[in-house]
């Protein structure tokens, strides 16, 4: 998988982990430990990906 792939990759799950904290932000009783876990994945794919374009070809 080039870097390219992997950061498009890396950029759809965040995608989909942006929806999934929206939806349980959303819900009646929003579960802030999951909110929270959500939140801390999401930010550790931002830096993967920050840490991927910024590495040197």
């Amino acid at each position: 998988m080039s870097t390219v792939d992997h950061v498009e990759a890396l950029k759809a799950k965040h995608a989909s982990l942006e929806h999934a904290i929206r939806e349980e932000i959303a819900r009646p009783h929003p579960d802030d430990d999951a909110i929270c876990s959500l939140k801390k994945k999401k930010l550790q794919i931002k830096d993967e990906i920050t840490r991927l374009i910024a590495k040197p070809h």
